[in-house]
């Protein structure tokens, strides 16, 4: 896949049981052409859209993984069983009960003789809070996002030509996480629904949070850019429009609401 700058592919931007659109994933390539997959879905949905993207699987040498949920994790195995198949390197970070967790399903349900490629072919990088990694020349930092459900990393990344991306995960912000966040020229944040419709779609009981929580945190936090993602998928026809619209009420920087496959240029 070619490309110039610094762009972000939205392989998919649903949330847990979406089935009108992928689970929230994505690439980040930078200009200089580090390629680094974040999560890769809830199954090997993830083949299909890398392939619509136009992304090789074999040019993936680095996946973070946020955290041990299906929706987040299991299309990693098909592209570890990828690399363990066809003999390429990958490195995955994350936490260690996520690469146990993926370690031991693929010992489950690869054959031997390709599951006894990890540790050789696919490295598993244990990262714990605060940990930086690097990945071609993007600098990276992850985080812990205080999660009440389930440990999860988030990260922030200065881009080759200065600017600062944060990826705040997919629940609501933690004031613990403020430095991470406070200033980004690029904020990523979950937004299940809109505040509008929070008593069709009940959020807050699913520890998440609306369009307009995530725009009023950006515009509190001085975000130049806000990119929402892990939505509802019952309003798909409408979400771009009435997702910006929303946020924008609260927030006076640029407001993204991607589709699956669309590119961000950064």
């Amino acid at each position: 896949m070619t490309q110039q700058g610094n762009v972000i592919t939205m392989l998919g931007t649903g949330n847990a049981f979406v089935t009108h659109c992928y689970n929230t994933c994505f690439t980040l390539q930078s200009q200089g052409g580090a390629l680094l997959l974040v999560d890769a879905g809830g199954g090997n949905g993830i083949l299909a859209q890398l392939e619509r993207a136009g992304i090789n699987i074999r040019e993936i040498h680095d996946i973070f993984v946020t955290h041990a949920h299906t929706d987040h994790l299991l299309g990693v195995v098909w592209v570890m069983r990828s690399a363990l198949q066809h003999n390429y390197p990958l490195r995955v970070w994350s936490h260690r009960k996520v690469l146990d967790v993926l370690t031991e399903i693929c010992r489950q349900l690869l054959p031997p003789k390709i599951s006894g490629r990890i540790g050789s072919m696919v490295m598993m990088n244990c990262l714990e809070d605060g940990d930086r990694f690097t990945v071609g020349d993007l600098p990276l930092q992850c985080f812990d996002i205080h999660s009440t459900k389930e440990r999860q990393f988030g990260f922030t990344t200065t881009l080759p030509d200065g600017q600062r991306l944060t990826c705040l995960g997919d629940e609501p912000f933690s004031e613990l996480c403020l430095t991470y966040a406070e200033g980004a020229d690029w904020l990523m944040s979950e937004a299940f629904c809109l505040y509008a419709d929070r008593d069709r779609f009940n959020p807050y009981e699913k520890h998440h949070s609306t369009a307009l929580d995530a725009a009023r945190l950006a515009e509190r936090l001085h975000v130049k850019n806000l990119i929402l993602y892990h939505t509802e998928d019952k309003t798909l026809s409408t979400r771009q429009e009435r997702y910006t619209a929303e946020a924008l009420s609260a927030f006076s920087g640029q407001v993204f609401v991607p589709e699956d496959l669309d590119r961000i240029e950064l």
